[in-house]
């Protein structure tokens, strides 16, 4: 299987002891996002947010799944499943985050 990473930054996996770095491709796909101010608080914006359409994301391509971000994935919710993010996170000593333990789908 080939991986395509359209995260704005490397995805390792690690797993049984070893990881597997998957380098950013250079194209992100993202989610189109309209915010909309409700409220003024202390100066402060509170605003809804409305989700549109993906964008950067190839179509399909036979043997390859694209790595995007949770939002990304969930926005495409039933719709393709060649789309991947990362799991559940691995931390070190200090709770920064160095990896994942795989790919949710």
């Amino acid at each position: 299987m080939n991986f395509i990473n359209l995260t704005p930054h490397d995805v390792v996996v690690v797993a049984d002891g070893a990881s597997k770095t998957f380098k950013r491709d250079g194209t992100v796909a993202r989610v189109n996002q309209t915010a909309s101010v409700v409220q003024i608080v202390d100066g402060i914006s509170i605003s809804t947010v409305r989700f549109g359409d993906v964008v950067g994301l190839p179509e399909p391509v036979t043997g390859t799944m694209f790595i995007v971000s949770a939002l990304v994935k969930s926005a495409l919710a039933g719709r393709r499943t060649d789309v991947v993010s990362p799991g559940d996170l691995v931390r070190d000593a200090n709770g920064n985050v160095v990896g994942c333990k795989g790919f949710f789908c």
